[in-house]
């Protein structure tokens, strides 16, 4: 039997620690933790360790689940904020107490194989997930119905009206975190990992990690307030329910959803509701959480009231720029809208490349519009507002020419160099968010002097953005190279360990015929290695190169079945 680490490299089944990374392997069946509980099976893995079905020995036959902490990190300050995220998580698990929460039973301090893991002991909930649930169904074509969706609100919103209550904010609901209990249909809310209490005084949190925010939540079900800043109210709880809800009606995913470029959900598009639910969802999802329900209570009364429920016109980020060029005078608006795909670096709005490397928790950008009717012009107005949140100021680039009288320098090749660029990661319909990431993973790794500092405008920096668009521009002729899919490239930035699970369920299920792990494992790593070898005996960082790896995996997979 084959065992994989959080990495998904391959081991043996009776190894302990992984033969590559040497991370702790999943607790095999049959051991028994605290001389009380007997692992049954590993239940899922993620980015703070794995979680397992446990039966408690001196309450036999009850069953249990036993959440590990075990963090993906290296870094002494890492380390000490993912265990507060751990203790935080039980020490608002033994504060709640509400019949479709888990039930908390305790923490544990044990030594597996002379490593120190931190444990929660809490209920077993027996049942599929929504996810789960709704894959099932899309394997008959179909999903869930408004009724079906009206009621899991009717019997959810309570919970968070609970919870709330306690100033604890969920800030991760998504179909997969909402179990459908199988003794009585009702949904539990599970995976407290990422709630915080509310400060009385402030009404928002933020945690630091590594020295920046940690932004939890899950691309295009979080809002914006909370995946780019950090802040996190009950109405966020609220956005995400209402996502989740589309999700289960649809059978798509958000960004399927989401017009990015008007910034408006696909009413009456990818989404058909009756009006009264379209009604009380638009204004569950706007974007100013001021625009949004401030409490649960106030949802389940306008679902259960057929009244026409009043909401507020679709928000969006508004920047403002002016352009004013020779011999006509023109104003244009260019609109920034939320991308779908939430996470803590999304970008959404072409810019010169250069403003923005390394940008960690920017809400929106500074556009530059060049407009060329036979010289350059200046940018004569910048940012004047964004909606509800303030911008970080950043510093423009001073265009070539004065007077109206353009100088020949090296800001023309520049600027086309850059439209170059953005122009064929378009093409490959690359995501922005992961390239940009990527690019500056590379630039940082080999200019570490300028790690913790931003690229600017100035002429002290040309040399360094040059070899910005070099590393940016490899990097697209190796994804060029690697002759993607175009699924896979568009998926680039959204792929996790629980793609490769899948992989591996159908490889056990037998649906790629003879394929086996090993083999996939074989064929993915010739591949990115040829492309990246400098990177053979280095770790893949998940959201960077990881993606890339998964990407190509993904690709042989849907050839082999």
């Amino acid at each position: 039997m084959q065992v994989y680490c959080s990495k998904q490299h391959e081991n043996h089944g009776n190894s302990r620690f992984c033969t590559q990374c040497g991370e702790l392997l999943p607790i095999p069946p049959g051991e028994i933790i605290a001389d009380r509980y007997r692992i049954i099976c590993m239940l899922g893995q993620g980015g703070f360790g794995r979680s397992y079905l446990a039966q408690d020995i001196n309450q036999s036959p009850q069953q249990c689940v036993l959440k590990e902490f075990a963090p993906q990190v290296e870094e002494k300050q890492d380390l000490q904020k993912a265990k507060e995220l751990f203790e935080r998580e039980a020490n608002v698990l033994k504060k709640l107490k509400h019949p479709q929460i888990p039930r908390f039973h305790s923490s544990l301090e044990v030594t597996v194989a002379h490593k120190e893991l931190f444990l929660l002991v809490q209920d077993y909930v027996e049942g599929d997930n929504c996810l789960k649930l709704l894959e099932e169904r899309q394997g008959r074509g179909e999903a869930f119905s408004e009724e079906e969706v009206v009621k899991l609100l009717q019997q959810l919103l309570p919970v968070l009206s609970y919870i709330h209550s306690q100033h604890v904010v969920h800030r991760d609901i998504s179909p997969d975190n909402l179990i459908w209990r199988s003794t009585d249909n009702l949904p539990v809310l599970i995976d407290f990992g990422g709630v915080k209490q509310l400060p009385a005084s402030k009404g928002f949190w933020f945690t630091q990690l590594g020295g920046n925010r940690t932004l939890l939540g899950k691309k295009g079900y979080a809002p914006e307030e909370q995946l780019r800043q950090g802040k996190a109210f009950p109405s966020s709880d609220l956005y995400s329910l209402a996502v989740t809800a589309l999700v289960l009606l649809t059978g798509k995913e958000p960004q399927k959803l989401y017009d990015s470029y008007h910034g408006n959900w696909r009413w009456g598009e990818e989404i058909k509701v009756n009006s009264n639910l379209e009604g009380v969802l638009q204004k569950m999802l706007a974007y100013k959480p001021s625009d949004r329900y401030q409490q649960a209570d106030q949802v389940l009364q306008d679902l259960r009231s057929p009244s026409q429920v009043k909401t507020t016109p679709p928000q969006i980020t508004k920047i403002k720029t002016m352009v004013m060029a020779p011999g006509r005078k023109q104003a244009q608006k260019v609109v920034s809208t939320f991308h779908n795909k939430t996470q803590a670096i999304a970008q959404t709005i072409p810019m010169p490349v250069w403003l923005r490397p390394f940008a960690v928790s920017i809400v929106c950008t500074s556009v530059v519009v060049l407009s060329l009717a036979g010289s350059w012009a200046l940018v004569n107005a910048v940012v004047r507002s964004v909606a509800s949140i303030s911008l970080p100021k950043v510093s423009l680039p001073q265009l070539p020419g004065t007077n109206d009288s353009p100088k020949k320098t090296g800001t023309n090749k520049e600027g086309s160099r850059i439209s170059q660029i953005l122009d064929r990661r378009k093409k490959l319909g690359i995501y922005e968010g992961f390239f940009n990431r990527t690019v500056n993973a590379i630039f940082y790794t080999k200019n570490p002097q300028l790690k913790g500092r931003s690229l600017t405008s100035k002429p002290e920096d040309a040399a360094f953005r040059q070899k910005w668009y070099e590393m940016a521009e490899e990097l697209l002729q190796k994804l060029e190279q690697a002759k993607l899919s175009r699924q896979a490239r568009q998926n680039l930035g959204n792929y996790s360990g629980k793609d490769y699970q899948q992989w591996q369920q159908q490889i056990k299920a037998k649906k790629l015929g003879k394929y086996t792990v090993g083999r996939l494992n074989q064929e993915t790593n010739q591949k990115f290695y040829s492309l990246f070898p400098e990177l053979s005996r280095k770790k893949l960082a998940q959201q960077t190169f990881g993606q890339i790896w998964y990407a190509i995996a993904s690709d042989i997979v849907a050839k082999a079945r």
